[in-house]
């Protein structure tokens, strides 16, 4: 939302899962599977969740597990795999399947198994097809996603007779989609640490801040809040930046270059929960809490909904974003979203707002980010810094982009670690922070 001035606004029968040793340390209060949390964070999901300070500490433990199991699972069980999610008040892991022969196996691990119809696969191709098909259907289908928690594809309509034409036209097998009724009416939310506002005739919010080769860096944002070329404020009004790339509709991102006066910062203003830095870019599954910084409701909590969605405002359809339950209001749009430190998405439209609560969806950041060639600054201000060359890894023998075999052992930080699952290392999965991968010796 823009608020225009002054109101105008693989699995084989083997399968290891490696969720396990992380739940069950949260569920016992030991060793957490990653650092502790931004300050004001669990007071925040206290009050937009409803749930304990205990409850939200474990939930958070959790969530971090599972954002890190998912890519793994989803590769193992190959084409079985039929999603994955956390539920209830401290994020219960749940995995999916459509072959019977997998559940057994992963009810072992200590995750909830969820015998289902349609694989994950099967549902992401309806809704390409529907993309397609509805992408002009204007306000009579606003919005539809692939929904793991029901296994189909939701298509949310005003006019539910007219969704079903259109689906019927559309030629994907009804048995894979849910039409139901929806108020909803979507709109961009128009309206450099994540989370500040800028102006550019309106006013908008920073995602967060990147850097690039070769440039001064900047932010990404909304791409619905200007087009290549218009110039930026900041907060302090001052001469700010130019838009260097932008999309919409289609996509809803953009990003924007600032000039030598402003230095991109690694962090999120969360307002009254102080500044949280932003360390990396692991998106969260379905069912994971999720917080929202914008310059006009400023902190906001709530939790993941779906993935893939496709919602359509007045100005066209988006494809590709994340929809969920925290509320937004005009001024907002482009704005962070962030699991404890890892950037997820850049604010684009919704429904509702914040007294009576609604629906928003967000960006993913890492499409972005790749859009661009462009990376997430660090805490301190522009790219993380490069080490001096040595013999040997800062850390030890660890080292990022390195795959590792189950069984293989590493050290860092002057202690000895061996693989409990098969990976690829990467930057934030340090042997400490992700008992899920890695024994401590």
């Amino acid at each position: 939302m823009l608020r225009r001035k002054a109101v105008t606004v693989g699995l084989a029968l083997t399968l290891t899962m490696v969720a396990v040793p992380a739940i069950a340390l949260a569920v016992t209060g030991e060793e957490p599977a990653a650092g502790d949390p931004a300050p004001g964070l669990i007071d925040a999901l206290e009050r937009d969740l409803g749930i304990t300070a205990e409850q939200a500490e474990i939930r958070l433990r959790n969530e971090n597990t599972a954002a890190l199991t998912e890519p793994i699972l989803s590769g193992r069980l190959g084409a079985a795999y039929a999603g994955t999610w956390v539920t209830g008040p401290t994020s219960t892991l749940v995995v999916a399947t459509s072959d019977a022969a997998r559940v057994p196996v992963i009810r072992q691990t200590g995750a909830e198994a969820k015998l289902v119809k349609h694989s994950l696969a099967t549902l992401d191709a309806a809704k390409a097809r529907l993309d397609r098909h509805l992408a002009d259907a204007t306000t009579a289908v606003p919005t539809w996603f692939v929904d793991v928690r029901s296994n189909s594809v939701v298509v949310r309509a005003a006019d539910p007779a007219r969704a079903r034409t259109l689906i019927a036209a559309s030629g994907v097998d009804r048995a894979l989609v849910t039409v139901q009724k929806s108020n909803e009416s979507p709109r961009p939310l128009y309206d450099v640490r994540g989370g500040d506002a800028y102006y550019m005739g309106g006013r908008c919010s920073v995602g967060f801040s990147v850097t690039k080769a070769g440039s001064q860096g900047g932010f990404v944002t909304a791409g619905h809040c200007g087009r290549v070329g218009t110039a930026t404020q900041g907060n302090n009004q001052v001469a700010q930046g130019t838009f260097r790339g932008s999309s919409f509709p289609g996509n809803d991102y953009a990003w924007v270059e600032v000039n030598a006066q402003w230095t991109p910062r690694g962090v999120v203003n969360a307002y009254s929960a102080g500044i949280i830095p932003i360390t990396g870019s692991q998106q969260q599954v379905v069912g994971a809490s999720i917080c929202r910084s914008g310059s006009t409701t400023q902190y906001r909590c709530g939790t993941i909904s779906q993935h893939n969605t496709s919602v359509t405002y007045p100005e066209g359809t988006i494809t590709g974003v994340t929809r969920t339950t925290v509320c937004a209001e005009p001024g907002d749009s482009g704005g962070s979203y962030f699991s404890g430190g890892q950037a997820q998405g850049v604010t684009s439209g919704g429904s509702g707002n914040c007294s009576s609560g609604g629906t928003t969806y967000h960006q993913p950041v890492n499409e972005i980010l790749s859009a661009y060639g462009l990376a997430l600054a660090g805490a301190g201000g522009g790219p993380d810094p490069t080490p001096t060359p040595t013999t040997t890894v800062p850390g030890g023998t660890w080292s990022a982009n390195t795959s590792y075999a189950t069984g293989a052992q590493v050290t860092y930080g002057g202690a000895a670690y061996r693989c409990l699952q098969g990976h690829t290392a990467q930057t934030g999965w340090e042997p400490p922070n992700v008992p899920a991968l890695w024994q401590r010796l």
